[in-house]
């Protein structure tokens, strides 16, 4: 898993969980009943909504890029691709200085295990 995002709060705004990079929300994260993420993917938008039951997410955030995405709905063999999405949507949100942080922890994890991103899971 990936790690590194200078998250700064977590929230509870209308009910729904959320976390926060500064002020602003990165992640709506669904129920344990029905788990979902809400990220904003502007590069990735196309490959989110494909997901069964995705959509553009509502009360105009959709026209943001933000899409809503049900976990279960997503194969397991594909779920890598949600982490790549929560950072493509911190990403879009965070400052500049809290981007640069991130890629420098990013690049220190691999500098600690070159191999790690060629060996495939088993």
């Amino acid at each position: 898993m990936r790690s590194g995002f200078r998250v700064l709060g977590t929230d509870t705004p209308w009910g729904d969980s959320v976390v926060k990079v500064g002020k602003q929300i990165f992640v709506f994260l669904g129920t344990s009943d029905d788990p979902g993420l809400t990220v904003k993917v502007p590069e990735s938008h196309d490959h989110a909504i494909s997901f069964p039951r995705a959509a553009p997410t509502g009360y105009g955030l959709g026209k943001h890029g933000w899409v809503t995405i049900w976990v279960r709905e997503v194969a397991l063999d594909e779920s890598e691709v949600l982490y790549d999405f929560i950072e493509e949507s911190y990403r879009a949100v965070a400052t500049k200085t809290m981007i640069k942080q991130l890629d420098a922890q990013l690049d220190a994890q691999l500098d600690a295990q070159p191999d790690a991103q060629l060996m495939p899971d088993n």
